[in-house]
Formats: C-alpha cells, structure tokens, sequence
C-alpha cells in the first residue's frame, strides 16, 4: 500500500470502526434491563438508614437548642434585672428594687501599681562554647 491517500482513508476507516465498537460495548445492549446490582440495593438501603438518623439528630438538636434559647432568654432577664438594680443602688437616694442591701460603693479609686523601671547594664556578650 503505498498510495497515501488510500493510507488515510484506511486509517480514518479503522478509527471509525474503533469508536463504533467502543459506543456498542459502552452501551452493553446484552445486559438485562431489570437487572440491579446487589451492591447499589445495599447503598440505597444505606442512604434510607441514614436519612432516619439524620432526622432524627436533627430532631435532638432542635429540642437541645430550643431548651437552650429559653435559658438564655431567662438568663438574660436576670442579667437586665441585676443590672437594673445595681443602676438603682448606685443613684443616692434611691429606693432598692430588691429587698437585699445595696453593694457598698468604692469611693476612692484603687491604687494604681508602681511605674516601671528602666535600667543599662552591659550586653552579655562573652560566650564559653567558641
């Protein structure tokens, strides 16, 4: 064969037969069509196993913070009522909102801490090991 063009078309000619193969054998027209693996029944029966669990953590978890946000609501309640009366025995004059003593209020400000140091001495630089 020593015609080129004959060359080419023989070769184009294999690459199409290729192909076709590959889109026959890629299809499988032999297989069954109600034919299931055992393999993607187990995945789906695993999917649907962790589909109920997940609902159900997802239930817990919305009880959980449920009970959380009315804690916190409480807890934040108290917080304004503590501040409330902290703000009321602050205030001469004032009658306590509760019946406890008020907190005695510091008159002088705290001592603030001696300043700081700053000395020279000489840099370190005699070393054993060179």
């Amino acid at each position: 064969m020593t015609d080129h063009v004959a060359r080419l078309y023989a070769g184009a000619l294999a690459l199409l037969v290729f192909f076709l193969v590959w889109a026959v054998v890629a299809a499988r027209p032999w297989a069954d069509t109600g034919e299931t693996d055992p393999r993607m029944k187990a995945l789906e029966r695993r999917e649907q196993r962790l589909a109920r669990e997940s609902r159900r953590v997802n239930r817990v978890v919305e009880r959980r913070f449920a009970v959380y946000r009315r804690r916190l609501a409480r807890r934040r309640k108290e917080i304004a009522a503590a501040e409330a009366e902290a703000a009321a025995a602050a205030v001469p004059g004032a009658p306590a909102v509760s019946g406890a003593a008020p907190a005695p209020v510091a008159s002088a400000p705290a001592a603030a801490p001696p300043p700081v140091a700053v000395t020279t001495s000489a840099p370190v630089t005699a070393t054993g090991s060179s």
